[in-house]
């Protein structure tokens, strides 16, 4: 039960007036802009436009910035903003296989058609840090290239080829597109729902998730068969004109993990799947989201379901962080008449205990009062 707490709504005013002062920090300091904070601050942002399920580089700087730098505030903010969009309809599906990389590298062939890209990554810097920074050094221009026309097809196609690794099941163009931001988390749920959840879910958990399934706890011996950035043009099919046309392009990160699978009594062995994929540039989110897609994945391939990152309920309930910090953060509100009842219960069972206490004997009888 909560109660109001009277004369609150000064204090809260207050409050309010001290969080805008403390945002602001020392005066003296020139203010950080939302422009600065999407250019230089970019993962940030992707992680937040990724878990408040809303592609808007520059709402997301502004919402980093009014949570003081807290990402689960800002994607907070971010959802509780995008539930007063309207929705007009579904996009056509990406096609990644055509996305304009500017990162692309798979641990499961040195050479790939199109090449290894390292693009921008911190996988060999030397986690030392760069004091210059503090003075504002020079960045230098980095190399450039010509564009490579070589298509950059999937790695995952490739050993599709083979039929190395299972085939994914054709959509139904006619089938109804679940959305998860507009109507509640039903369980059991369908892949497609599980990943809509996984994308919005928190980056920790997912990681956390992920590490436990590769110490065991779940069924999956991974090799990130590809990890890819890049943009990616937007499609809507406009039913007016009766094709799709292009609405633009957005970055995206997309990872395809390649598990181990034996096969079974009906099916020769083959690799199977792990996906994952995020706005902005986001791999460990997606690496960590491939990893418990194939986790969760165990019932369908006939596995023991016996570990958390392999229990649905576990995973999909407790993956978001905007729910989990609401469920979590109601603790600090007034909860007093509550806590008075479990006061006066507490206090009620040590008396009990201390009556009994009294009337037992040293030998831990009870003492009768004597009829006679």
């Amino acid at each position: 039960m909560y109660v109001a707490v009277k004369g609150g709504e000064r204090a809260i005013d207050n409050a309010h007036r001290l969080l805008a002062h403390a945002r602001r920090g020392d005066p003296a300091v020139p203010e950080v802009a939302p422009a600065q904070i999407r250019e230089q601050l970019a993962l940030a942002v992707d992680r937040v436009m990724t878990e408040g399920s809303l592609y808007d580089r520059d709402l997301a700087a502004i919402a980093i910035k009014q949570a003081r730098g807290d990402l689960v505030e800002a994607a907070f903010l971010v959802r509780a903003f995008r539930t007063t969009l309207p929705r007009f309809g579904a996009t056509q599906p990406i096609d990644t296989a055509a996305m304009q990389v500017a990162r692309r590298v798979s641990a499961t062939f040195k050479d790939i058609p199109g090449g290894q890209v390292l693009g921008p990554t911190f996988d060999y810097t030397h986690r030392l840090i760069d004091f210059l920074l503090e003075a504002g050094a020079e960045v230098d221009e980095p190399a450039r290239a010509a564009a490579d026309p070589v298509p950059m097809p999937r790695i995952t196609d490739l050993l599709g080829h083979d039929d190395l690794i299972e085939r994914n099941p054709p959509g139904d163009p006619d089938a109804p597109v679940p959305d998860l931001t507009r109507e509640p988390l039903d369980l059991p749920a369908g892949r497609d729902l599980r990943l809509q959840n996984l994308a919005r879910g928190d980056e920790g958990f997912l990681l956390a998730l992920g590490y436990s399934t590769q110490r065991g706890f779940g069924r999956t011996h991974p090799f990130a068969g590809e990890i890819r950035l890049g943009e990616v043009e937007l499609e809507f099919l406009a039913e007016d004109v009766g094709f799709a046309v292009p609405l633009g392009e957005i970055t995206v990160t997309e990872c395809q993990m390649v598990n181990q699978f034996k096969g079974s009594a009906t099916e020769p062995p083959r690799f199977t799947r792990g996906y994952g994929l995020a706005f902005g540039h986001c791999e460990r989110k997606t690496m960590g989201m491939a990893l418990v897609d194939r986790a969760l994945r165990a019932g369908e391939l006939g596995e023991e379901v016996k570990a958390p990152a392999q229990d649905e309920e576990f995973v999909l309930m407790h993956s978001d962080n905007v729910q989990a910090t609401g469920f979590v953060e109601h603790l600090k509100l007034p909860h007093y008449v509550d806590f008075q009842a479990e006061l006066g219960l507490i206090r009620q069972m040590r008396a009990e205990i201390a009556a009994r206490a009294a009337a037992a004997g040293p030998d831990g009888a009870v003492l009768k009062e004597a009829a006679e």
